[in-house]
């Protein structure tokens, strides 16, 4: 296979992705080559092309993706040529403090290697035409036709699943389900409410529903996304302007409060709100995020009566165990994907999807190789 092909790069902050031609390093003992069929658009990417999160450049962006694997490191035992795979963007060592701890996403080698744009053993996986070597977004970089990786970071789902489906499992899906199913302690007949109804938020509504929520309220500022949240599982949706989501809290449970929150917004509104809307005793589980720079600030009070506030960036995913399982849940009908691909595009229209991300116009925009 030639090592040459295409990829969108990202040269500098503020500017368009360049589709150009570019080259992939050798396969590593440990590493596995992967062909990309499918990678969505997510608001991480979003974030680096904007700058409010750094990273070094040029770098390949992309990070939720599925595809094949084409060719395996000499090491690599667990895996084999023409599995399908779903990518990760959280490779750890497996036995540093945070690991020991059973908390990969806090892994010691993830979180200093990641700024630095390369991969756990330092090397760029790819390179420009010229030479110079390219940064990878979240250790991938699968705004690609391949993308070399680390083996532990490819994770073999049912051959059954699309890959535009299967995609959507590597990052939003895995966030908003397992912080509902892994995060949260969602208990029969629990009155949820969900904050922001993009990607993540749907996935959280749905993963509210497989915990035995008993209620789920969505949220959000978009008719469009609400009538989704409705077909997903949402039992009642409110638009934020036109409706007091507090109210609606209040109104459902009798004054109280819902017993979990989960927010995916992203937006300090929301966050502060999320405060105001759980139960004395209750849970909120902040998926959604900001610029690392900015505050957000709250009514003291509304973080009293021994409520439980937790961050979560991955949704407790272990994608070994997870992703085949969610694959499952989609062929079985459990879970839906369809309902969040509003938009399909070849690599050369990339740029037109991250305009209407930025419009808030999509809930996922899938690149088809």
């Amino acid at each position: 296979m030639s090592s040459d092909f295409r990829a969108a790069v990202l040269h500098k902050v503020g500017t368009p992705l360049a589709i150009e031609k570019i080259s992939a390093a050798a396969v590593e003992p440990d590493d596995v080559r992967v062909r990309i069929r499918a990678t969505s658009l997510c608001h991480t990417d979003l974030e680096v092309i904007d700058g409010s999160l750094r990273n070094p450049l040029p770098m390949v962006l992309g990070h939720e993706a599925s595809g094949v694997i084409e060719e395996i490191g000499r090491n690599v035992t667990h895996l084999k040529v023409g599995d399908h795979v779903v990518l990760s963007w959280n490779p750890h060592c497996g036995h540093c403090f945070q690991c020991d701890r059973d908390q990969p996403i806090l892994c010691d080698t993830y979180i200093e290697a990641g700024p630095r744009g390369m991969h756990f053993d330092g090397m760029s996986k790819a390179a420009l035409a010229s030479g110079t070597p390219l940064a990878h977004l979240m250790y991938l970089g699968t705004f690609a036709e391949y993308c070399v990786i680390p083996a532990q970071q490819a994770v073999v789902v049912p051959k059954e699943i699309p890959f535009d489906r299967s995609c959507l499992i590597g990052c939003g899906v895995m966030t908003g389900v397992g912080g509902a199913l892994n995060v949260a302690d969602i208990r029969q007949g629990d009155t949820v409410m969900v904050f922001g109804c993009g990607a993540v938020g749907l996935a959280a509504v749905q993963g509210a529903r497989l915990a035995g929520a008993g209620t789920i309220i969505a949220v959000d500022l978009d008719d469009a996304k609400l009538q989704i949240a409705a077909r997903v599982g949402a039992d009642k949706c409110v638009n934020a302007t036109k409706e007091d989501p507090l109210e609606a809290a209040r109104a459902a449970t009798g004054g109280r409060g819902v017993d979990v929150v989960l927010e995916s917004a992203g937006h300090p509104t929301a966050f502060r709100q999320t405060t105001e809307a759980v139960r004395l005793g209750g849970q909120v589980i902040w998926l959604g995020k900001i610029d690392v720079t900015k505050d957000v600030s709250f009514r003291w009070g509304s973080l009293m009566g021994e409520k439980r506030l937790r961050r979560s960036s991955y949704g407790g995913a272990r994608p070994r165990r997870d992703f085949p399982l969610l694959a499952k849940a989609y062929l079985e009908g459990r879970l839906k994907l369809d309902e969040l691909i509003t938009h399909r595009m070849k690599l050369e229209s990339i740029n037109e999807g991250f305009d209407l991300l930025r419009a808030g116009k999509t809930i996922r925009t899938v690149i088809d190789f």
